[in-house]
């Protein structure tokens, strides 16, 4: 499983403009510099961020971009979605069908059972993980979602 480039660079550029919103914002040239990604991604990935609502931008010698909502409002799972989509979302066993109209384990798919539990978990992770965990300075913020969302990890976090 990989994140896209697009998913990755996404999130890093609205990570960077919510840590920048208290002092102004940021502009693209500033994010680009900031996150080394190229001025015409930064541009490509920050419009579709405004586009949904997560960012929005002002005009002038001062504008640039900044959240459009607190950070607490801000669920992973929805700038995931736009960004990218699920890793196992509708369409997915008409994709990878091969040769054929439909998958030759359509009938009797246990591939299936297994990509849903994923994408379960996935899902909860990300939509109760919001922009504000991922701005706590310790990288611990998202830290409880996570235990939450999977009872094989270890309940406890050690901050030592």
């Amino acid at each position: 499983m990989k994140l896209s480039a697009q998913e990755e660079y996404g999130i890093r550029c609205l990570l960077h403009i919510g840590r920048m919103t208290a002092t102004g914002g940021s502009n693209i040239s500033a994010i680009s510099r900031a996150e080394r990604i190229t001025p015409s991604n930064t541009a490509k990935l920050v419009r579709i961020l405004r586009m949904n609502g997560f960012v929005e931008s002002s005009r002038g010698k001062d504008g640039g971009y900044t959240l459009a909502m607190a950070p607490e409002k801000i669920k992973l799972g929805e700038v995931f979605e736009v960004l990218g989509g699920k890793l196992f979302g509708q369409g997915f066993c008409d994709h990878y069908a091969g040769t054929a109209k439909v998958c030759v384990h359509f009938d009797q798919c246990t591939l299936r059972s297994f990509w849903c539990a994923i994408q379960s978990v996935l899902d909860h992770v990300l939509n109760e993980t919001t922009l504000e965990h991922l701005m706590d300075p310790t990288g611990l913020g998202w830290w409880e979602t996570c235990l939450n969302a999977n009872p094989l990890l270890p309940k406890s976090i050690s901050t030592d």
